[in-house]
């Protein structure tokens, strides 16, 4: 297998578009990754998209030709463009076809977009869309809603390892915080603890500020082999791995809910495949859809012992500054989550922090990075480790 290398990232300002259509954000993101890398459409071998559910948000299926046309790369280069879908995954498993895509020699230069349109609809249709994303059969059709699933995990975690309702909320106040200093976020304040404690209930113990909003955004990377990737920047960043891993559809068929397997499985084969451990990582972007969410994550990515993550957070070691800074952009509580784009975006704050160029949420040296989106309540999981090539 080939080396392959990031040499391009750029993304939207995510947040309630209104103005904007899902077009005009795609071809937005990828034309700042492509700016940013040097190429031009004609160095460009192949387009992947990841979107979760277009069709149902805007009317619009057939994404990866859409884009392919809108942007330029259709009509007279005929580029193949496929979209990816994984739920909240949907990005990372994209940028992942597309690295197996370089990888394997069939491709030299790949770009990679995620893109969702969330906001055009009402809340309560929106929240039925995502929740497509959980047991049609076995879930919905009873009542359980994405939130619901996640406030079971929230009260089982709580009563196993004496995680706290304040724990939960420091979740948030940090990412508010980092969210505050990326200019692309969807919420660039800071909030307090009391804020979040006195929000509106979605889903007993999960309040408004422990949910990562609706969003509408565009992030984009471009790709290229290792003997490719130095005629265009010396600044490559290099994907040293990739791990994907599933577990069941329903929350109820899990082998327990207090634990994302198929986040310690992608993990597990990212690391193996990096020969690299958590203790290796300087910055990571985990998957925040709700509080709870990321810190299990923490904990299932190895960065804590399982149970301990609510205490990491309250003793701040995921904050800039601390033992391993998570979610510099804001994660989806504040920088947004347009679902197909999160993972792509993820990335790009990797890739930011890697070069140096995240400004005043830049991670002093940081080296190698982590990445981790989440499909559904935790039935896929993608983990992407890159490194700053020196």
């Amino acid at each position: 297998m080939r080396d392959v290398y990031v040499i391009g990232a750029g993304t939207t300002r995510f947040g309630e578009l209104w103005e904007r259509s899902f077009r005009d954000i795609g071809i937005e993101a990828g034309i700042k990754a492509i700016n940013d890398s040097g190429i031009t459409g004609n160095d460009i071998d192949a387009l992947y998209i990841g979107n979760m559910s277009a069709g149902a948000f805007i009317n619009q299926e057939h994404v990866g030709a859409l884009i392919a046309d809108y942007v330029g790369l259709a009509g007279s280069l005929h580029i193949p463009a496929t979209r990816v879908e994984a739920a909240g995954a949907s990005g990372a498993l994209a940028f992942k076809e597309a690295y197996l895509s370089i990888s394997s020699g069939m491709y030299d230069i790949v770009v990679v977009g995620g893109a969702e349109k969330m906001t055009d609809i009402g809340d309560e249709m929106a929240n039925y869309i995502t929740s497509m994303a959980i047991d049609q059969e076995w879930e919905t059709v009873f009542g359980a809603t994405y939130a619901s699933l996640q406030a079971m995990m929230a009260r089982a975690h709580m009563e196993r390892y004496g995680t706290t309702r304040e724990q939960l909320g420091m979740v948030s106040v940090i990412n508010h915080r980092h969210g505050a200093l990326n200019p692309d976020a969807q919420f660039q304040r800071e909030i307090k603890l009391e804020t979040v404690l006195k929000s509106g209930y979605v889903a007993e113990p999960l309040r408004v500020f422990d949910m990562a909003p609706l969003s509408d955004g565009a992030a984009a990377l471009v790709l290229a082999s290792g003997d490719v990737a130095r005629k265009y920047t010396d600044r490559p960043v290099k994907v040293k791995a990739i791990g994907q891993a599933s577990d069941t559809i329903s929350l109820h068929d899990r082998r327990e809910i207090c634990t994302m397997d198929s986040t310690v499985y992608a993990a597990k084969r990212a690391y193996d495949m990096a020969g690299m451990g958590p203790e290796d990582i300087d910055v990571a972007e985990v998957y925040d859809s709700s509080t709870i969410a990321e810190i299990m994550a923490i904990e299932d990515l190895g960065f804590f012992p399982k149970g301990e993550g609510g205490k990491a957070v309250e003793d701040e070691k995921i904050a800039l500054g601390g033992e391993i800074p998570i979610n510099t952009s804001g994660g989806l509580k504040a920088r947004g989550h347009p679902v197909g784009a999160t993972g792509v975006a993820q990335i790009v704050e990797i890739v930011k922090q890697l070069r140096g160029d995240a400004d005043r949420r830049q991670v002093k040296d940081a080296k190698i990075g982590l990445a981790h989106a989440v499909g559904g309540s935790g039935a896929t999981a993608v983990v992407s480790i890159l490194e700053a090539e020196i």
